[in-house]
């Protein structure tokens, strides 16, 4: 193990006794960073999902590209692909010790909630280094549910505030944003669940 990948796990050691979570990493900071001086806001858990489909111009032009995630399989996807559904979107770095305890518990959900409509998909910020990590962390926990690399716009609006990780945040059937979760820790977990299942109790518009 480098001096680099041992300094980084002593200190999200420590950040894990003191607050269940850790810091992001090399360019993913940088554009948190970045967004959080520009003035850009997170998302908040009263505000609708943010825009996730391109707006279109007077002659049907798109005008912006959404905000969204390139898959392990290289497929791109939006959250606006997932309406109708129970979203949970989880932050997440292989060398962060509380988001690898998350882990075996969004399994069990994606489990037990996805044949009612819940899906997780796990967002990997921890660089180019890290996400070589990603299957070695697939084969060890038996992960079945969705892993992506984010785009830099998807960090810089639901990080740009607060950049440690792992964060998760749910949204409801309709693209509404209920909870949003910093850090994991057993109480976090069983918000995380309730949450789910309040979100799955209500039907879509």
């Amino acid at each position: 193990m480098s001096f680099t990948s041992l300094s980084k796990l002593v200190a999200c050691a420590l950040l894990c006794v003191l607050g269940a979570a850790c810091s992001l990493d090399g360019a993913s900071k940088e554009r948190a960073t970045r967004a959080r001086t520009s003035g850009q806001k997170p998302p908040r858990t009263n505000l609708p999902m943010p825009p996730a489909a391109p707006a279109h111009s007077a002659n049907g032009a798109s005008a912006a590209t959404p905000a969204g995630w390139t898959q392990l399989d290289g497929r791109r996807a939006v959250l606006e692909d997932y309406r109708g559904q129970v979203v949970v979107l989880d932050f997440y770095a292989t060398y962060c010790p509380p988001c690898v305890e998350a882990v075996p518990h969004l399994v069990q959900l994606q489990r037990r909630y996805g044949p009612q409509g819940m899906k997780v998909i796990g967002l990997n910020v921890g660089g180019k280094e890290d996400q070589l990590k990603v299957p070695a962390l697939v084969r060890r926990f038996q992960i079945q549910y969705q892993l992506a690399t984010p785009d830099d716009e998807t960090v810089d609006l639901y990080l740009a505030q607060d950049d440690t990780i792992p964060q998760t945040f749910v949204f409801d059937r309709r693209g509404q944003l209920v909870r949003h979760f910093v850090g994991y820790d057993a109480e976090v977990g069983r918000e995380l669940e309730r949450a789910i299942e309040g979100a799955l109790a209500e039907k879509a518009d």
